[in-house]
């Protein structure tokens, strides 16, 4: 069975800490390679910020072109919407039966875990690692036999953040791959207007 992290988000737009954690959740060697799912509708976000579909996932496969175990997907994009994380896992079991599923999460997700559809369903069918995010304690004491908190390292950086350096006109160049920083300051520059 090959061991596939599929690691979720809107990816609006994806950043540097988003390629450290794939990087390093391959590097602790429990998964083979992470699927960055590039999701169409996050439940839990408001779209009023979300960048066209097709274009988040342009660059997010861009800014990860050339690294060995980091894949990028569009597969929700053919899911009904929104996109619930238990409906994505039901269809990639049924359609690739060589691979098992792991979820990679942030702790700032497994704080709300139970606000997710059908979460007791991905405990029990899926494993889950979490990466940790300031300010949201774990107590692996607590954590179900499918859950594991890794260490990763902590990146302090988000999608927000970029976006709003790009609306106050700062340069979120550091925050982002260099192949997409041109394009992500241009297409957010224009959202302000």
């Amino acid at each position: 069975m090959i061991r596939t992290g599929i690691y979720g988000g809107s990816f609006n737009p994806i950043h540097n800490g988003h390629i450290a954690i794939a990087k390093a959740m391959l590097s602790l060697g429990a998964i083979d390679e992470v699927w960055l799912m590039v999701s169409p509708q996050n439940p839990l976000k408001q779209a009023a910020d979300l960048l066209d579909d097709n274009l988040r996932l342009d660059m997010t496969r861009h800014a990860v072109e050339g690294i060995k175990g980091i894949k990028v997907s569009d597969y929700e994009f053919r899911l009904p919407r929104p996109s619930y994380m238990w409906n994505t896992l039901q269809h990639l079991s049924h359609d690739y039966p060589d691979r098992q599923f792991y979820l990679l999460i942030g702790a700032d997700n497994w704080q709300v875990f139970d606000r997710w559809y059908h979460a007791n369903d991905i405990i029990s069918h899926y494993p889950i690692r979490i990466y940790p995010r300031r300010g949201y304690d774990i107590d692996t004491a607590s954590l179900p036999p499918t859950v594991t908190l890794v260490d990763t390292g902590l990146y302090d950086v988000s999608s927000t953040q970029v976006r709003d350096m790009i609306r106050h006109g700062e340069d979120p160049s550091l925050l982002i791959p260099q192949s997409i920083a041109a394009q992500a300051i241009e297409v957010y520059q224009k959202l302000k207007h």
